[in-house]
This record gives structure tokens, C-alpha cells and sequence, in this order.
């Protein structure tokens, strides 16, 4: 699913992945990869590349979404040795690798970027069953990208935090699936507080757990007024 907003094409392509482009040349993927959501897209156009914590972290997906030319940047916490499923760290990819802490922001080139918190808190809603986060605090980040005066922001695997509700951003990307990050309802609701221009719900429904009634959130987000676009 394209969806077109202003000078901007963005697509949620499965998971968290999202990609967004800019109609003046620049394009960005925000957590590529993981469950075969790329499966036969190799591009090889995102001139920048977000990952927001090592659950979404995958060197391969990085690699078919990044030309030679691109720029990694990841959150500060990911380390290839405490995930089972990888062994390179983001600077041993052929590309150049910053890193990030949750709370910064900063300017890439005709780019600004600025990054969130992202976390679950210690006995809410999306804990295991000893109450534990399945995202602690500093364990990842939301990162808003202003690309061509329009600012999309994805939270990141996380709870409705109240820094969100202070952000002024044009388009929404929150995840919906529930479980271990807001579920459609929390999301609806924080849709109808901060009301961007548009909403594009991701991270839901690629497996069991967050599976969810996207339709339903979709009714609840128009009827207060603000554009929801749905990929179906």
C-alpha cells in the first residue's frame, strides 16, 4: 500500500517496516526487515535507515533495502551478541553506522530527526507474566523524520507515553497490535489527541500476538475526525 500525503509516498510493508520517500529524491526506511515482509522487495534505494531497537533489527533486511551510499541509524542499545537470531553488529554493515539514544535531535543533510523513549512500564498493560516490560526503559526508541516540511513519526515498540501527547506530527505511524507495544485502542485514543493530518497504523496482525480488529480502530480514529489510511 502507497499512500500519498503531501509531497511524500509512504508504505507500510509488513511488520514495522515502513518506507517513506520524498518526491525531491530522498528515501528512508524505518525498520526494515523480519518476518519475510521483504521478501522479493530488493530496491536498494533507502538513502537512510532507521532501527529502533533489536527486535527490529536485521542486518539482511538492512542490506536489500540500502544502497552502498546509506546511513544506518540505530538506537544505542542493540548488540548483535544478546540476539539469538544475528551475529553482526550494526557496524560491522557495509555502511556508514551512527548511533542513537531515545531524546535527541538532530539534522542529516535536508533531513531532521529527532527520537523518542519507547518503552512498556514495569507492571502495565504489556508485561510478561511477572510483570516485567517486554521493552524496558532505554531499550529502544521512536524516531519523527521531517523530510520536505512533512513530519511522520513511528513510536516504536512502546506504551502511550506522555511526551507523545505533546508532539506535533503530520502523519501518525503507531503500532495497533497490542501485546507488546499500545494496542488499537490506546493508539486510536492518542491518535485523537495529538490529531495528525493522517494516520497509518502499523506493526499488526504479522502473527498471533498482535493480531487486532483493524477495521474497528479505523472507525474509531475517523470518527473523531482525523484520515486514517488502511492497507488491506
Amino acid at each position: 500500500m502507497t499512500v500519498s500525503h503531501g509531497p511524500l509516498d509512504i508504505d507500510w510493508l509488513g511488520y514495522a517496516t515502513i518506507r517513506i520517500a520524498g518526491r525531491t529524491g530522498t528515501t528512508v526506511y524505518v525498520d526494515p526487515g523480519r518476518y519475510d515482509v521483504l521478501a522479493g522487495h530488493r530496491p536498494r534505494d533507502g538513502d537512510l535507515v532507521l532501527v529502533s531497537h533489536a527486535h527490529h533489527y536485521d542486518p539482511d533486511g538492512i542490506e536489500r533495502v540500502a544502497h552502498d551510499d546509506a546511513l544506518v541509524v540505530c538506537h544505542d542499545s542493540i548488540d548483535a551478541t544478546e540476539i539469538d537470531r544475528v551475529s553482526r553488529q550494526p557496524e560491522s554493515l557495509p555502511f556508514d553506522v551512527e548511533r542513537v539514544r531515545a531524546d535527541e535531535s538532530f539534522a542529516l543533510g535536508p533531513l531532521d530527526l529527532f527520537t523518542t523513549p519507547a518503552y512498556n512500564e514495569p507492571g502495565g498493560a504489556h508485561t510478561r507474566a511477572d510483570d516485567t516490560p517486554f521493552h524496558p526503559e532505554g531499550s529502544g526508541c521512536g524516531f519523527g523524520l521531517t523530510m520536505d516540511g512533512v513530519t511522520v513519526f513511528w513510536p516504536g515498540d512502546t506504551d502511550v507515553l506522555s511526551l507523545h501527547e505533546t508532539l506535533a506530527v503530520d502523519v501518525l505511524c503507531p503500532p495497533i497490535g497490542g501485546r507488546f507495544t499500545m494496542n488499537r485502542d490506546e493508539a486510536a485514543e492518542l491518535a485523537t489527541q495529538i490529531r495528525p493530518d493522517l494516520v497509518v497504523p502499523v506493526h499488526y496482525d504479522t502473527f498471533d500476538d498482535i493480531e487486532t480488529d483493524q477495521r474497528a480502530f479505523v472507525l474509531d480514529v475517523a470518527t473523531a475526525g482525523v484520515p486514517v489510511a488502511l492497507d488491506e
